[in-house]
């Protein structure tokens, strides 16, 4: 009985397979890392940050590729509008912190040792959501070894997905706080034209 609840629930998954692709961001980091190593004097903190997006782009890859795998398995747990849902939000993640870091490293406002902490912000946020998809691959995953009922890995996808969804926000709130701390610099020096440029207005965010 088990084993065919499962069954049908790759029905529930394909039914959202169009609706998921289309919120899946395809991100192309390479734009980023040209800008990192023009605007950051430093060698080995320009490289530091390379890393760090290299590290990252790799855990969004990985995700991305057991996101398409889960498409043609037949194995989804029950719940698995949460499991798509969850994995997307890495995409989310991932695209929040190239598009906002993208803009803050051709941003005068910060100094080199500020994108650095931003940076590091930014992959340990992606860092732990990548934890959480390999947790959820664990409990998805058939032959696991695992003794759980339905209910215990429905318990366990909704805590993974409401962890993952605490990152997302986080990530905004991460993005939201260091574009602030641009504004009020600019409004100082009278050049708020040029940063509303960069980012748009608090009613055009893109995070």
């Amino acid at each position: 009985m088990k084993r065919l609840i499962w069954m049908l629930c790759v029905g529930v998954f394909l039914n959202f397979s169009h609706e998921a692709q289309a919120q899946w961001t395809v991100i192309d980091p390479s734009n980023l890392v040209q800008n990192i190593k023009s605007a950051v004097q430093s060698t080995t903190t320009a490289s530091n940050m390379v890393k760090s997006l290299q590290e990252s782009i790799k855990i969004y890859n990985q995700s991305k590729a057991y996101y398409d795998a889960l498409k043609s398995v037949h194995n989804l747990i029950k719940d698995a509008r949460k499991v798509r849902l969850t994995i997307e939000m890495v995409s989310e993640i991932t695209n929040i912190y190239v598009n906002g870091f993208n803009r803050m490293v051709s941003d005068p406002n910060f100094t080199a040792d500020e994108l650095a902490a931003i940076s590091t912000g930014y992959a340990r946020l992606l860092e732990e959501g990548g934890a959480l998809v390999s947790e959820l691959k664990n409990i998805v995953a058939s032959g696991n070894g695992l003794s759980m009922s339905d209910k215990e890995r429905m318990d366990m996808v909704e805590r993974i997905y409401s962890q993952m969804l605490e990152y997302r926000n986080l990530t905004r709130y991460f993005t939201r706080k260091a574009i602030s701390v641009s504004y009020i610099r600019s409004r100082d020096k009278g050049d708020m034209n040029r940063i509303l440029a960069l980012y748009g207005s608090p009613n055009e965010r893109y995070w």
